[in-house]
């Protein structure tokens, strides 16, 4: 059984809190838990909503649809009080109503705490009590919520809680919620899991230039720096931003760079650099809708073709799209690993929607385990910075050690001095690119989910992954039935070992959060398909499973 709560209101009116908080306090009892978020980019008004699926399974997506709406103002019930089930109900904060529920959540906070802040926590009461859940559950997470706070917080926000549980009485435990069943209560979005990912591999400068949602990566790496002796800089621009961290790599450290698709746009320059330089330059690109600064806060899968080709020149690369919050994070790490064994620059795509997203996992590891950077430590008078090597992959030593360390952004002999020679450019060129067949031999197979004999198969990359999943999840069961292919590694593909897992499907269906098919000119590309069919969405809200079932036709 799964149930969907939205909290809904105008920027500024503690939809956030509320969300949060019942998060919390959910995923403590042992709830499985999937939160998403659509808000706009203001700082006051406008509409915004924080969704709330909890379960006894596993989750992996949003919905369409709320089961419970918590509005929290009036156009918020107009607007969203026509997107609930048939079992659902709406919680108005209001002396009355008349299709809603009216629940005085602001008044009542005022009269019991004297703060109007507090109605998320009187909400909270009301919502727990609607659904049968025992209060001493959200009390308690109350208490640790607010435990800085002190005493008198705490025992406020407690009683705001049981006001909305008096409040909501005559209605309690009509809406039952799933049984509790020990999910695991780690909490991660997205943007969290990357960093904290990235902090345990050892990353010791993270450089970025704020821009939503690439700033979520940012901003969980600054509260962790003292702890994981970070240098967090923001700095003036997102060139500066390339730029630091390229000569971060070059003195040998492991680097981050954050940063949405316009920011990336500034930073193609310093890429073609590292490709030049053969840094491990690690870039996070957080998508949202453009061109331009498009839809701030909203998501989008717009940027594939663009990491793919971004920069002058001809030099090798990986992408990585992981499509979960654990995935998030061992993609991460996996990024930085090949970043620095291949000395050459990693991109890893996320997008709002799963930087947002918070799902409660197996608590992942939070102990430095620095990644090997592949420093040569034993280099000497001989030692050459870019020799030809087969493998592409030359010794990396640290500037200012026993070995002299020339580079230059021109073509370069194998001793790093700058050179016009066309021989040399050529075997230098060819060295770069054989880093492609190693990179080609490690990379990560697209996981196959569903029924082996499926006669439709959905190809995904990226934060796709869950709702495409419990589409199938639905499919299945039908005549037919559909499985998934997702791709967390877009780049450089095994295209010799993908061909065989496309070979038997009837129907090939591209699932993608753009209007040309990114993914889908790829793998024509590569080779791997011919005609299929695509199904898109690029009006910068996430994809449902419902919403991939009804544009398949079942």
């Amino acid at each position: 059984m799964d149930l969907n709560l939205r909290i809904a209101g105008q920027a500024g009116q503690g939809v956030q809190s509320a969300g949060d908080l019942l998060v919390g306090a959910f995923a403590s009892m042992g709830l499985h838990v999937f939160s998403t978020k659509s808000y706009m980019s203001r700082i006051r008004g406008g509409l915004n909503w924080y969704d709330i699926r909890i379960a006894d399974f596993e989750l992996f997506a949003g919905l369409e649809i709320a089961d419970v709406l918590v509005a929290l103002s009036p156009m918020a019930a107009e607007i969203l009080g026509t997107q609930i089930s048939q079992r659902g109900m709406v919680l108005l904060d209001a002396d009355e109503a008349d299709d809603a529920i009216a629940i005085s959540f602001t008044k009542s906070a005022a009269e019991v705490a004297g703060v109007k802040l507090m109605a998320n926590s009187v909400a909270a009461g009301a919502v727990f009590a609607l659904l049968g859940y025992p209060p001493d559950a959200l009390h308690q997470h109350l208490r640790k919520t607010f435990k800085k706070k002190g005493d008198e917080v705490i025992d406020k926000n407690i009683s705001c809680a049981v006001r909305g549980s008096e409040l909501i009485a005559g209605q309690a435990g009509q809406l039952p919620g799933p049984t509790v069943t020990g999910a695991p209560s780690t909490l991660l979005c997205g943007a969290d899991a990357i960093g904290q990912a990235a902090a345990v591999a050892g990353v010791k400068l993270v450089a970025a230039y704020p821009m939503t949602p690439g700033t979520a990566t940012f901003t969980y790496l600054a509260g962790v720096a003292d702890r994981y002796g970070i240098v967090v800089e923001q700095v003036e621009d997102e060139i500066s931003a390339v730029n630091m961290a390229c000569g971060s790599t070059y003195a040998g450290a492991a680097t981050l760079v954050c940063t949405s698709g316009g920011g990336f746009a500034l930073m193609v320059e310093g890429l073609s650099l590292a490709g030049m330089l053969e840094l491990p330059l690690f870039i996070v690109i957080a998508q949202r809708p453009g061109p331009a600064t498009g839809l701030p806060t909203r998501t989008a899968q717009q940027d594939l073709s663009f990491a793919l080709t971004a920069g002058h020149g001809e030099f090798p690369r990986a992408i990585f799209a992981p499509g979960t919050q654990q995935q998030c994070y061992d993609q991460t790490r996996r990024a930085l690993v090949t970043a620095h064994k291949f000395q050459t620059p990693v991109i890893l795509l996320t997008d709002q929607f799963l930087q947002d997203a918070q799902k409660n996992i197996p608590a992942p590891p939070d102990q430095p385990d620095p990644i090997d950077r592949a420093i040569a430590t034993n280099a000497g008078d001989d030692y050459l910075r870019y020799a030809l090597t087969e493998s592409g992959v030359s010794p990396r030593a640290i500037p200012g050690g026993e070995a002299l360390v020339v580079s230059d952004s021109d073509e370069h002999t194998a001793d790093g001095h700058l050179t016009e020679d066309l021989d040399v450019h050529l075997a230098q060129h060819d060295k770069r690119m054989r880093k492609l067949a190693g990179m080609k031999a490690e990379a990560v197979m697209p996981e196959f989910y569903g029924p082996a004999d499926a006669e439709t198969l959905l190809l995904c990359w990226g934060s796709t992954y869950g709702p495409c999943r419990e589409a199938i999840d639905t499919i299945g069961k039908k005549k037919g039935g559909a499985a998934m292919l997702h791709f967390s590694q877009l780049w450089p593909l095994n295209v010799e070992a993908v061909g065989p897992l496309l070979a038997s499907a009837r129907r090939i269906v591209c699932v993608e959060g753009n209007s040309t098919g990114q993914l889908a000119s790829l793998l024509r590309q590569c080779g791997l398909i011919g005609d299929a069919e695509l199904l898109l969405r690029y009006d910068g809200l996430a994809f449902t499973a419902d919403y991939i079932i009804q544009r398949l036709g079942g």
